[in-house]
């Protein structure tokens, strides 16, 4: 019964207002009948059809991440795109894993470990298209000391060198794991002790972090900057990628106990989470240590497709197989990117540091985008997100009034919350 009174009363109070409506417009018809209404200023509103179309795939995204939560405890910042527009951007767990505290947000920077090397090889293309190097020139005109002929910056980008590892070195011939080892003390313990090579220069290709540690030290020798300063100033600032930065130990004398920025990496021992104290090595730079949020790196990705830093000409040579008669993996490498045997113009790089783990995907065809940045050394594998990249790709680009847009576009319950 009181439904039904609450529901007359409301429509007692909705014929008085339209009465009082129609009284005013007339009295206002009488004071401006000789005005000529102006029509051109009036805007008819529309809605992205875009919009409508990326709405389930958000929620199916969602399910998705909430589920890898659920069952691999998936502690991370995610972002997809198609076609130049964000569908998805969401952040799951926390900064303090350990006490779960602080939920983490979608601008918080991580560790990009070995995504870093994108990064790498972008310095030294912009490099070598200002005429201040070449890619097939051997590197000890920028390095005089070091050790080992016939080295290409070429030839460092597609690890095709044979250089031995320098962490392994330095683990052995490094004594005070207190002190940082930079560039310079990584190149001059090369330069002292001489390792073994794997192979002879172009004779093979093997992935190691030596080969973009030492374009790091390149830079700086062409250049006469800090590799980091160079990394800010070449590409951090006009992409605007503001939560960005490389972390150096240059001005420490001793290591931190722990990396006093960005989020704090864990790893994970028995049924507990710890936090990653500061390393030796992350003193050296190139292969590692730049940090950037999923939005950051969507603005790099975003570069890469409006030729922001360097024309197409020079940026297409970052996706020619280095290895093309390479038949050990499935997949190769260019200049900072892998390239995904079987899927046509697809790119990609992981990075796996110190309690930290990045997933970069680039589906250039379709123009997909998935980013996927973590702060613990467990979770989900790739194999998840490749089913992301491979799945249909949406028809946007149309835009339709907001008259003709479906009733309830939105989903319901819980699965909102994205």
């Amino acid at each position: 019964m009181r439904k039904k009174l609450v529901i007359f009363g409301i429509l007692i109070l909705g014929v008085i207002l339209m009465l009082s409506v129609s009284c005013r417009h007339r009295t206002n018809l009488k004071n401006q009948k000789d005005q000529i209404i102006d029509t051109t200023s009036f805007v008819v509103p529309y809605i992205s059809r875009d919009s409508l179309i990326m709405a389930p795939k958000a929620r199916e995204l969602n399910r998705i991440f909430k589920r890898l939560r659920r069952l691999t405890g998936f502690n991370g910042v995610v972002l997809y795109a198609e076609k130049g527009r964000i569908v998805f951007e969401k952040a799951y767990g926390y900064r303090n894993v350990r006490r779960h505290r602080d939920p983490l947000q979608v601008g918080d920077a991580f560790q990009l470990a070995s995504g870093s090397k994108m990064f790498s090889a972008l310095a030294i293309m912009m490099l070598e298209h200002e005429g201040k190097v070449n890619y097939d020139t051997d590197i000890r005109k920028y390095l005089p000391g070091f050790p080992y002929p016939g080295i290409t910056l070429r030839l460092l980008m597609n690890h095709r060198t044979g250089l031995p590892r320098y962490m392994s070195l330095a683990q052995k011939e490094w004594k005070n794991k207190r002190i940082p080892l930079t560039n310079d003390d990584m190149l001059a313990l090369m330069e002292k002790y001489k390792p073994n090579v794997y192979f002879k220069p172009n004779h093979g290709f093997n992935y190691c972090n030596t080969n973009y540690a030492l374009l790091a030290n390149i830079v700086e020798a062409v250049t006469g900057e800090h590799f980091e300063d160079f990394i800010r100033k070449k590409i951090f600032e006009p992409l605007h990628m503001d939560s960005s930065f490389v972390y150096s130990m240059r001005s420490d004398s001793v290591v931190p106990l722990y990396v006093n920025r960005g989020v704090p990496g864990y790893y994970r021992r028995g049924w507990h989470w710890y936090r990653i104290p500061n390393d030796y090595l992350n003193g050296v730079l190139g292969d590692k240590n730049i940090y950037c949020s999923v939005g950051d790196l969507y603005k790099f990705d975003r570069s890469w497709d409006e030729f922001t830093l360097l024309p197409d000409s020079v940026l297409r040579e970052a996706f020619v197989p280095g290895s093309p008669h390479y038949w050990r993996h499935h997949d190769n490498y260019g200049f900072g990117w892998r390239i995904r045997g079987g899927m046509d113009s697809t790119v990609y790089h992981f990075g796996w540091w110190k309690g930290f783990r990045s997933f970069n995907i680039r589906d250039m065809k379709h123009h997909k985008t998935l980013i996927v940045l973590t702060n613990t050394d467990r979770g989900p594998g790739s194999a998840n997100f490749w089913k992301i990249i491979k799945s249909d790709t949406l028809p946007l680009g149309n835009a339709v009034p907001i008259s003709d847009r479906p009733k309830d576009t939105s989903p319901s319950g819980a699965e909102d919350n994205f």
